[in-house]
This record gives structure tokens, C-alpha cells and sequence, in this order.
């Protein structure tokens, strides 16, 4: 398990297929949900109703996880998003809107089941040390399936309409399914199996833990309260990031539409290509970072400021050589915080992490959800720089606030072994039950 292997790599393909399935159904489904309801209210009311189901997963993805093992999980999740959108696919012509509500359930719930496993397992399948790597290899293979999802909507739409649409996704959910069928990955640690099948004892360190069990049934929200003040700060980030993320995402369109009427998708294919090529060289850096350090709370709020102000600087009116520099830059950005980010959660021991991920996927979810809803209206009586501006300044100001934390805690670390060096010269060791141990407060465990 010491690196990113040929099966990772095959895994890795295979979830870029999943992933070019997802964003040209999420031009496809979109659509499709105004051809159904009539309405862009309609449309609004099915992409709240997908971000819902989301949410409620995301409360019960650690326990279903716990309970069935992560890659089941995974083929699962898979195997019923091919399944509805068959359905979909068969029904494309004649979709009352009740199949429509409970196509998107799935879609939404089976996303966020899907995510919540394969984050928390990483690094189980390929070590604790090559879990930065393995990070930046899937936010690579995300953003080329993105892309590609996105610029080969219109053709896929325009040749073969919605149902062939549907199916080509729902054929990428079951490549997906056949991978991990077929590489069988370990998923989940050892100690972690055990636990199903033996009744809890206490921790062999002493530590009077509630069991396995009980852990599995406790609530998302007390794993919240426990979490170490700069770990909630980044997951608190990461939800108003998310918030911030939204405005561009409904700005986007409205800026192509307003400035290039007569070409608008090849503005934004544009500046995904350039962002998506961003996040590759983002990946290509981090995996020459070595150590820690280059995986922690600053490295990620530094990462947050760069983005936040990279996507403001993209609705400036620049040429369109400049607007690809800097959609690459923001890419770059997106890039380098998203791994550092989840490599950062992935250092917690393996049976709290599922919780964590849960927690992280509420977290993003209800973050971009209430963003999308306030960017659409607020872009109705104000202009695009001004919403994607207001919106990434809430993201930058949460960043300087996590800096301003970690610069209090390493200055705090910093002083704490001078302080006991002096405590032992003076007492000759006499005092060493009552000093604190080096890095005893030096901020939480990084695993």
C-alpha cells in the first residue's frame, strides 16, 4: 500500500467516465426538468429536491458505510444511478413528473453516498502516505470528465436527444460498478471489520471510547463538537467556500449570454478547458510536496484567498487570452485547496473519518444550495462582478480568520518547547509530571 498503483490508476479511469457521465446528465437532466415542469421555478424545485436528498445522505452515509463495508456501498450507489437513469432513458418521451422527483432522489443520494466512500477510503487503499497523490489523481480525472461532460452536452443532446443522453450516463455509472467489481479494492481497514463482529471492548490505550457500535449510531453533529477548532474552522471554510463557488457557477452563463451572444458555450467550454488544466498542474505540484506541512490548515486557507480572488478577477470584462490565464489560475487554486482539504480529513483514524466526510458532503451541499438560491436572485438587480465579488469576499474573509487561528497556534507551538527545555534544567527532572509535553497542544493529530 505504499503508492498509487496500476489498480488505483484503473480506478481513477473509471470514476473520470462516472464523472463525464454526471456533468453531461447535469446539462441533460436540467433541461429535461423544464421540458417536464414548464417552469424555470420547476427547474429550481428539482435541483433543490437533488441537493436534499444529498443532505439527508450525507447524515447516514458513515452509519450505511460501517454497517455494509465502503465499496459495497459504492458498486450499490452506482449500480441504482444506472438504474434510474435507464429508466429515465426509456421514459425520456413520456416522464411523469413523480419519476422525474424520484429519479433526482437517487441521483442526489446516490452522489453523496458514492463520495462520502471513496474520500474516507483512500487511504486505506493506498497508505496514509500516498493518500495526497491519490487525491490529486481523482481531482484530475474529475475535472477532464467535467470538461468533457460539459462541451459534449449540446452534440449528445442535439444527435440523439435526452434519452440517449440518459443512457450514455447511466452506462457510465455501470462502468464504474464493473471496476470496482472487478479490481475488488480494499476499502476498509482491518480493525474496522473486526469491529462488526465483536462485541466492543475498551481501547487497548485505555481510553474509555464508546464502542464501535455506539459510534457508528452517533450523530453527525457530535462529531462536530469534538473536532479540533482548526479542523471545524476548515470544514466551516469549506461550507462558505462552497456558498462562494455558487455565484460564479450561476454568474458564469449570464456573463457568456450578455457578452457573447452569439457564442456562449464556447466562452464557457473556454474556461472550464483552461480551469480543468489548472487543476492538473495543481496535482503535479502537490505531488512534490513533501511532509505534513504542505497539507495543513494554512496551506488551505492560502489556497481559498488565491481562488476567491482568482474567479472575482475573471468577471472584470478581460480579453479573452487573459480570462484563460486567469481561469487557469483559479483552477490551480480550486485545485491545490481541494486536496489539500481532503487529505487533511483523511489523516483522522479510519472509523471516524466516514463520519467526517458526511459531515463535510452537509456541510458543501447546504453551503452551495443557499448560494445558488441568493446568486439568481441577487443577480437580478445586481451586476455579475458585484455578486461573484460579495460572495468570494465571504469566502476570503473566512480564510484570513483560519490563518489568523493557525498563526496563534504555531506561535504557540514554537514557545512550548523552550518553555519545557527551561521547566528541566531548572527542576532536574523533578517536575516532569506537571510540565507539558512537547506538542501536546500543538494542534491536532495530522495521523
Amino acid at each position: 500500500m505504499g503508492g498509487v498503483g496500476r489498480r488505483f490508476h484503473a480506478l481513477a479511469s473509471a470514476y473520470a467516465v462516472s464523472t463525464y457521465g454526471n456533468y453531461l446528465n447535469l446539462i441533460a437532466l436540467s433541461l429535461f426538468s423544464y421540458e417536464v415542469t414548464g417552469t424555470a421555478f420547476g427547474v429550481g424545485a428539482v435541483m433543490a429536491l437533488r441537493l436534499f436528498a444529498g443532505f439527508v445522505a450525507g447524515l447516514a452515509a458513515a452509519a450505511l458505510s460501517a454497517r455494509v463495508g465502503r465499496r459495497a456501498v459504492m458498486i450499490c450507489a452506482d449500480v441504482a444511478q444506472g438504474a434510474t437513469m435507464a429508466l429515465m432513458a426509456l421514459y425520456a418521451s413520456r416522464t411523469p413528473l413523480w419519476l422525474l422527483a424520484g429519479v433526482v432522489v437517487v441521483l442526489g443520494a446516490g452522489n453523496t453516498f458514492f463520495t462520502v466512500s471513496l474520500r474516507s477510503a483512500i487511504p486505506v487503499m493506498v497508505g496514509q502516505e500516498a493518500r495526497t497523490r491519490a487525491n490529486g489523481l481523482l481531482v484530475m480525472a474529475r475535472s477532464l470528465g467535467t470538461v468533457l461532460g460539459f462541451a459534449s452536452a449540446a452534440p449528445v443532446i442535439g444527435f440523439g436527444g435526452f434519452a440517449v443522453a440518459f443512457a450514455v450516463n447511466g452506462a457510465s455509472f455501470l462502468v464504474s460498478a464493473a471496476a470496482l467489481l472487478a479490481l475488488r479494492p480494499r476499502t476498509d481497514d482491518e480493525k474496522r471489520n473486526e469491529e462488526k463482529h465483536v462485541p466492543a471492548d475498551l481501547d487497548a490505550r485505555g481510553e474509555a471510547e464508546s464502542s464501535p457500535g455506539e459510534f457508528r449510531d452517533a450523530s453527525v453533529w457530535r462529531v462536530a463538537a469534538g473536532l479540533p477548532p482548526l479542523l471545524l474552522g476548515m470544514l466551516l471554510l469549506r461550507g462558505v467556500d462552497a456558498l462562494a463557488s455558487s455565484s460564479h457557477n450561476v454568474a458564469l452563463p449570464v456573463v457568456a449570454h450578455a457578452t457573447h451572444p452569439a457564442e456562449p458555450a464556447v466562452v464557457m467550454a473556454r474556461f472550464w478547458a483552461a480551469w480543468a488544466v489548472g487543476t492538473v498542474l495543481a496535482h503535479l505540484v502537490l505531488r512534490r510536496r513533501q511532509g505534513e506541512g504542505a497539507w495543513g490548515e494554512r496551506a488551505f486557507a492560502l489556497g481559498t484567498c488565491a481562488m476567491a480572488l482568482s474567479f472575482v478577477t475573471a468577471f472584470l470584462g478581460l480579453p479573452a487570452l487573459a480570462l484563460v490565464v486567469v481561469a487557469m489560475a483559479a483552477g490551480f487554486a480550486d485545485g491545490w485547496t481541494e486536496i489539500v482539504y481532503i487529505s487533511r480529513l483523511q489523516a483522522v483514524p479510519d472509523r471516524q473519518r466516514s463520519r467526517l466526510f458526511g459531515l463535510s458532503a452537509i456541510t458543501e451541499q447546504s453551503g452551495f444550495a443557499v448560494g445558488t438560491v441568493l446568486a439568481a436572485a441577487a443577480l437580478e438587480a445586481l451586476p455579475a462582478l458585484a455578486v461573484v465579488g460579495a460572495f468570494h469576499g465571504a469566502a476570503v474573509c473566512g480564510a484570513l480568520v483560519l490563518l489568523l487561528c493557525t498563526a496563534g497556534r504555531a506561535d504557540e507551538a514554537r514557545s512550548q518547547p523552550s518553555m519545557n527545555e527551561d521547566e528541566r534544567r531548572d527542576t532536574h527532572g523533578t517536575r516532569t509530571g506537571a510540565s507539558i509535553q512537547p506538542g501536546a497542544r500543538s494542534g491536532p493529530h495530522r495521523g
